[in-house]
């Protein structure tokens, strides 16, 4: 088992990696500025430590980190035991989940190396908020998407809430940056994908009606939450596809939208 290192101290510099969450996603001394991975409770944490993410250290209280003793078993890293109260003075806020890990953050595949071996990939513009992007995420590890690619405008999904509120499925699911952003669509279009825009546009093809002839290899385009995808993006998509709704309502939630895509776009 890792390590178990007990601390009353909330000081110790050993806790470094642990200070203060409530900024950690940017840190000038990490590559780029971008912080550490972290994960947050037990379940969120037991993803960390099967993810191809280094490890570096847990905090927690006694029974928490007891809890995970199997999924620590010939691990070498420290699991740094406290009460509720340091722990809280530690990370800037009471932690109900009891527990945390750090990692450090893992090379992404390429956009060409997610796209060889899939039939369904999410293709994202303009996803800013990190809880939407987390949710986005589980539902994507639901659903039986391939992967996850990134144009532009959108966040940085190893930040701590994305981690969190896609229940560490953010590590599960492989994701890279298309480049360049709209043109990188042309890559996936010569890999035999057909690329499908999600709009509420009136003149969109209802998705139902893809039921039947759904193409064998698929990139759904989402964009953001407030404006939706592009001019340039929708212009590069080989069709327009929209989820019928009710009479006065003329939108959903882009993770709830993808949820809805993501189903009846599955492999059969």
């Amino acid at each position: 088992m890792a390590r178990e290192i007990f601390i009353d101290d909330p000081a110790d510099e050993r806790l470094s990696d642990f200070r203060d969450l409530t900024t950690a996603d940017r840190r000038p001394d990490r590559p780029g500025g971008r912080g550490l991975v972290i994960a947050e409770g037990t379940v969120v944490v037991r993803r960390l430590l099967e993810s191809p993410y280094p490890v570096r250290a847990l905090l927690g209280v006694e029974r928490r980190v007891r809890e995970l003793a199997d999924d620590l078993a010939g691990m070498a890293v420290p699991a740094y035991v406290t009460s509720a109260q340091t722990m809280a003075e530690v990370v800037g806020f009471h932690l109900n989940r009891g527990v945390l890990a750090v990692a450090d953050r893992a090379p992404r595949p390429s956009a060409d190396r997610i796209a060889a071996g899939a039939r369904l990939l999410a293709v994202l513009e303009g996803v800013g908020d990190h809880e939407n992007l987390g949710a986005l995420f589980r539902n994507a590890a639901a659903l039986g998407v391939d992967g996850v690619l990134l144009g532009s405008g959108c966040s940085d999904p190893l930040y701590r809430r994305s981690v969190r509120v896609s229940m560490g499925h953010v590590l599960r699911v492989p994701f890279s940056a298309l480049e360049p952003w709209p043109r990188g669509l042309e890559q996936l279009r010569a890999a035999g994908f057909r690329i499908a825009a999600l709009t509420p546009r009136a003149d969109a093809v209802e998705l139902r009606a893809l039921r039947g002839q759904r193409p064998e290899r698929v990139a759904l385009l989402l964009g953001s939450e407030g404006y939706g995808l592009s001019a340039e993006a929708l212009a590069a998509a080989d069709l327009a596809v929209r989820i019928p709704m009710a009479t006065g309502v003329d939108s959903l939630n882009v993770a709830t939208s993808a949820a809805v895509a993501f189903y009846e776009m599955g492999v059969p």
